[in-house]
C-alpha cells in the first residue's frame, strides 16, 4: 500500500475554483470565451519515502464530455447526465529525486499554438497532452501539445469540471518513456513502481450561469 504525498498548489484553496491566469480559456466581454494566460500553477510535495528515484506530476479531468456534439454550441448545452471520460492537461515524468517543486510558469507560459515539444527538459521528461487530439486537423493550432496546457471545459456544460493534479513518488530514475506518451501510457507504465501518491484538486468552469450560482 501507497503512502501519502504532501502536495500542495498555492494559488486556490484544496477543491476550490482556479483562477484564470492558470486555463487555456477564459471568459471574454462580449463572450463566450478567449484564450488566458495558460501558466502551470507552482507545484510543491513533500515527505517522499526512502526510496524515491523520481517524481512524477499528471493533471488530469475526469469530466470531459464522451460525446461533442453540443460542445460549445449556441442553443444547446452539454448535459450534466451525460457520461464523462477522462482529459490529460499536463503529463511531466522522470522528475529527479532532488525536485521537490515546480514553479510557477516553469512549465508553460502562454498558449503556443501547435503546442510545445515533448521530451526531455530541465524539470523532467514531457508527455502529451490532450489538446494534441483536440486541434487535430486545425490549420492554425493543430501539433503536439506537450507538458502543461491549463482548463478550457465547453463553456456551455451543465458541470463544473474537476482537476485533479497528482503527484507520485517513484521506485525508478526513470520509466523509459519517450517520444508522444500520454497520460495512460504513463500511469501504465507506473504501475508497480509506486512509493507514494498526493494530489491537489481544483475546478473551473466557463459556463456564466454556474460562476454565478
Amino acid at each position: 500500500m501507497t503512502v501519502t504525498l504532501d502536495v500542495t498548489i498555492d494559488a486556490w484553496p484544496q477543491g476550490g475554483a482556479i483562477p484564470e491566469a492558470y486555463a487555456f480559456c477564459k471568459l471574454a466581454e462580449p463572450g463566450p470565451i478567449e484564450l488566458s494566460s495558460n501558466r502551470n500553477p507552482g507545484i510543491r510535495w513533500a515527505d517522499a519515502p526512502a526510496g524515491t528515484k523520481s517524481f512524477a506530476v499528471i493533471c488530469h479531468d475526469p469530466d470531459v464530455p464522451s460525446k461533442p456534439d453540443n460542445v460549445n454550441k449556441a442553443g444547446l448545452v452539454v448535459p450534466a447526465d451525460l457520461p464523462r471520460v477522462d482529459f490529460y492537461h499536463w503529463v511531466l515524468v522522470d522528475i529527479p529525486a532532488s525536485v521537490t517543486a515546480i514553479a510557477e510558469a516553469a512549465d508553460s507560459d502562454g498558449v503556443t499554438a501547435r503546442g510545445k515539444a515533448p521530451g526531455a527538459m530541465p524539470l523532467g521528461v514531457r508527455g502529451i497532452n490532450n489538446y494534441t487530439d483536440w486541434f487535430a486537423g486545425d490549420a492554425d493550432m493543430g501539433g503536439d501539445y506537450a507538458g502543461y496546457d491549463g482548463p478550457c471545459p465547453p463553456w456551455n456544460d451543465e458541470i463544473p469540471h474537476r482537476y485533479v493534479f497528482t503527484v507520485y513518488a517513484l521506485d525508478v530514475p526513470s520509466l523509459g518513456l519517450s517520444g508522444r506518451f500520454g497520460g495512460g501510457d504513463a500511469l501504465q507504465a507506473m504501475q508497480g513502481h509506486v512509493l507514494a501518491s498526493g494530489e491537489w484538486l481544483g475546478t473551473f468552469t466557463l459556463n456564466r450561469a454556474l460562476r454565478a450560482a
